[in-house]
């Protein structure tokens, strides 16, 4: 008998802890407790870490820049049975100085395009991953997290609008760490209402990054290809999610 799994695992001190699997592939489905989606772990106690190693997590690849390390060191850096790595996606990327209209839009376009080696490390490191759950996140969960995700789920064969679906869904998730999020912006000198339209999450944005993947390339496989992934870990990577035969 299948364990009944659930896309949202509520773990205190998170808020967007999800599951990828469970989402319909041909002939088959994504698989559950392979890959993890977060938002910031910051603010685990030791049961809430202790619950993340007991669902099997054994890797953890944080997408924060080091400012946001140094000010919400992550729990999970020192754990004895837990391989943490950082990998800042973005990194000197600055949404501020994105043009108007779809800022978050310009950003993941520019992410993509300028921050190659980064994507590469990510998902090699969950293509080599030892066995058991691999959880990825940064701070909301939604935008460098979000993009990962899209293009895993879509390298699995995922059809669009279940991705998007699944990228939209941090829109409800984070609704009760908005005012944190500000707050911690204006506290770094932020605008709030610059900072406002960055909290966005519609699916129309995560559908221009993907629209952009293939109009430059033709398909997110062979972006992977163009940024350094052989076609041996293209396969790794999506064997680990997509659902075995």
């Amino acid at each position: 008998m299948r364990t009944a799994y659930q896309r949202h695992l509520p773990v205190a001190g998170t808020f967007n802890i999800r599951d990828l699997g469970g989402y319909a592939l041909s002939g088959g489905e994504t698989r559950w407790r392979r890959l993890l989606r977060a938002d910031g772990l910051h603010r685990l106690d030791a049961e809430g870490i202790a619950a993340l190693t007991r669902e099997g997590v054994t890797t953890i690849i944080d997408l924060r820049r080091d400012e946001e390390l140094r000010s919400q060191p992550n729990p999970f850096h020192d754990h004895p049975a837990v391989a943490y790595h950082n990998v800042s996606l973005f990194d000197a990327l600055d949404p501020k100085r994105m043009v108007e209209g779809d800022v978050l839009l310009d950003l993941y376009r520019r992410a993509l395009s300028n921050r190659p080696q980064a994507f590469a490390r990510v998902f090699t490191l969950i293509a080599e991953a030892p066995d058991g759950v691999v959880l990825f996140h940064c701070t909301a969960g939604k935008d460098r997290t979000g993009l990962i995700a899209a293009l895993i789920l879509s390298l699995a064969g995922v059809e669009t609008p279940l991705v998007l679906e699944d990228y939209a869904l941090t829109a409800r998730m984070i609704e009760p760490m908005i005012e944190e999020i500000i707050t911690h912006a204006v506290a770094r000198g932020a605008d709030v209402e610059s900072f406002r339209p960055l909290l966005a999450c519609e699916a129309r944005t995560m559908a221009g990054a993907l629209a952009h993947i293939v109009e430059e390339h033709g398909s997110v496989e062979r972006y992977l290809a163009a940024i350094g992934l052989p076609g041996e870990t293209i396969a790794r990577l999506r064997k680990r999610i997509a659902e075995e035969d």
